[in-house]
C-alpha cells in the first residue's frame, strides 16, 4: 500500500467513525466508534510521521494512540458504558435526519475548503476537508444529543477534527503542543464526567431534558 491509499484510508476512518456516532444510539457502540476514530487519527499521525522521518511527529501519533484511543474511551466506559440505560433515545434530530444532515455537512466542509489542497500542495493537504467534516459532525452531536456521555463524545469528536486538520495541513504540529491539548482536553473529559457521575448519583439519570425540569 502506497503512502497516498495509507492515509487516505486512515482519514477516511476518521470520518466514517463520526457519522457512526450519528447512527449509532447505544452509548457503548458510541464509545467503541469514538475509540476506533482515535486509533484512526493516531495511525494518520504515525504515517506522516515515518513518511517524514520525525521523531516529533511519531510521539504525537503515540500521545493520540494512548490518549484517544485507549484511555479516554476506557473512562468513558467506565462513567456511562456500563448503564443499562445508556442509550439515546430521545435524540432532538433522529436518525435519518441526523444522516441526510452529516452528508449535507459533509459536501459543506469539501466545497468551502477544497482550495486547501492546492494551497498546502501535498497529497496529505487535500485530504483537509475531511478534518473539517469530522468537526462539523462533532458540532451537530453536541447541538442534537442529550446525553452527557454524546455530548462529550461530540467534544472530542470536534478536538479530533482539529487535530486532523492540523496533520494534514501543516505535517504535524510540535510535540509539546499536541501533548499540552490532549491533556487538557483529558482533564476536560474527566471534569465533564465527575459531574456526569454525581448527577447520576443524587437524580438517577442524565438527560438533559429531565435535568432541565429541575427546580430548587
Amino acid at each position: 500500500m502506497t503512502f497516498s491509499s495509507a492515509l487516505a484510508l486512515a482519514a477516511g476512518a476518521v470520518l466514517v467513525c463520526a457519522v457512526s456516532v450519528l447512527w449509532l444510539t447505544s452509548v457503548r457502540s458510541v464509545i467503541r466508534a469514538v475509540a476506533i476514530q482515535g486509533v484512526a487519527l493516531g495511525t494518520v499521525a504515525l504515517i506522516l510521521g515515518v513518511d517524514q522521518r520525525d521523531p516529533g511527529l511519531i510521539a504525537a501519533a503515540s500521545v493520540v494512540l494512548v490518549l484517544k484511543g485507549a484511555v479516554i474511551p476506557a473512562l468513558l466506559s467506565r462513567s456511562g458504558g456500563g448503564d443499562s440505560r445508556g442509550r439515546e433515545s430521545r435524540p432532538l434530530v433522529n436518525v435519518p435526519a441526523s444522516l441526510v444532515a452529516a452528508a449535507a455537512l459533509i459536501v459543506v466542509a469539501f466545497v468551502t475548503t477544497r482550495g486547501v489542497g492546492r494551497f498546502v500542495g501535498t497529497s496529505a493537504g487535500s485530504l483537509v476537508p475531511v478534518g473539517v467534516a469530522t468537526m462539523l459532525i462533532g458540532f451537530f452531536v453536541l447541538v442534537t444529543r442529550r446525553r452527557p456521555v454524546f455530548q462529550i463524545v461530540g467534544l472530542l469528536m470536534v478536538d479530533n477534527g482539529i487535530a486532523l486538520v492540523a496533520f494534514l495541513s501543516t505535517a504535524g504540529v510540535p510535540f509539546l503542543i499536541e501533548l499540552g491539548v490532549s491533556l487538557d482536553i483529558f482533564l476536560g473529559v474527566m471534569m465533564l464526567m465527575v459531574l456526569t457521575r454525581r448527577l447520576k448519583v443524587e437524580f438517577g439519570d442524565v438527560d438533559l431534558d429531565e435535568l432541565q425540569e429541575l427546580r430548587d
